[in-house]
């Protein structure tokens, strides 16, 4: 059956080249070869497929029902491959992502959610936690850090900024003068982000030189929204990513202290093992996110 199956696929592809020399060119098989299967192939069936002459062939009638029967197997079978080489050429498998609880909150959710609708045979598995995740040791194939990003072994790209905010509540704010200077500031008081508790925050005006404070801080948490949280509960100043607050600043809940001081904005990078193929599904991932707008 299966010879004949291959006889019935050389008989095909002789009819639109017209002759057994054209076909055997085409098909990259000698005129003789193409000449003995279709020969074999009417032999087997007890009927003649082809009227031959020096130099063209035609259909006889059983010929062209045959044709009919061998183009069906041949386009079946050219629509099974094309759906394989199809489905291989769209990437497929998981990516196991680490980044800070913070960033749930942020853009990159939507470009990750986009990123699985748009390649529904990849699977992201993502850890959100505020514990600095060692890549290769555990297990990862990308991180998404925020922050300034220290020299490392790894490979990283910077996909995006963050501007920074000083706020507090309207309520916590209504309760004292208006500042004018980081100085002012001394009293208040401040929610401390505890990874980066030996940062001091650093101010910078169009008008005046940088100041750097050293507040005094009576609670300091490890996470950044629930930092957030407090001070949205009027327990004081936190220096937050601006799209925590930015609804809550919209609605008049928190306001922006000292808007025209700014502090320096947080990079947002992709970082992933050295020896990470450049068509790894880490690396496609990577291309797809960045570089990603201000969140």
């Amino acid at each position: 059956m299966i010879n004949q199956l291959r006889q019935m696929a050389i008989f095909a592809k002789t009819i639109d080249p017209g002759s057994f020399r054209a076909a055997a060119k085409a098909l990259k098989l000698s005129p003789s070869v193409v000449s003995h299967q279709i020969a074999d192939l009417e032999a087997r069936l007890g009927v003649a497929l082809l009227y031959r002459s020096t130099r063209s062939i035609s259909l006889t009638r059983d010929g062209e029902r045959l044709l009919k029967s061998a183009n069906d197997m041949l386009n079946a079978a050219e629509d099974g491959l094309r759906s394989i080489t199809e489905t291989l050429k769209e990437p497929s498998g998981e990516i196991n992502i680490t980044m800070p609880s913070v960033m749930a909150h942020s853009k990159i959710i939507h470009q990750l959610s986009r990123f699985t609708s748009d390649h529904p045979n990849i699977e992201l598995s993502i850890d959100f936690t505020d514990t600095k995740k060692n890549i290769i040791k555990d297990g990862y194939d990308l991180s998404i850090r925020m922050g300034w990003l220290k020299d490392s072994a790894l490979i990283s790209r910077k996909i995006s900024n963050v501007d920074r905010r000083l706020v507090a509540s309207r309520t916590y704010v209504s309760k004292r003068e208006q500042p004018e200077t980081p100085s002012d500031l001394a009293d208040w008081d401040w929610l401390q982000l505890s990874p980066v508790r030996n940062i001091k925050p650093k101010f910078f005006h169009n008008e005046h030189k940088p100041k750097t404070i050293n507040p005094n801080c009576q609670i300091s948490l490890n996470d950044a929204y629930a930092l957030y949280q407090f001070s949205r509960n009027g327990s004081g100043l936190a220096i937050v990513p601006e799209f925590l607050a930015k609804t809550d600043i919209e609605n008049g809940i928190m306001e922006h202290v000292l808007p025209s001081w700014h502090l320096e904005s947080l990079g947002i990078y992709a970082v992933w093992p050295q020896n990470a193929p450049k068509g790894s599904l880490t690396r496609y991932l990577v291309d797809y996110l960045g570089p990603l707008k201000a969140s």
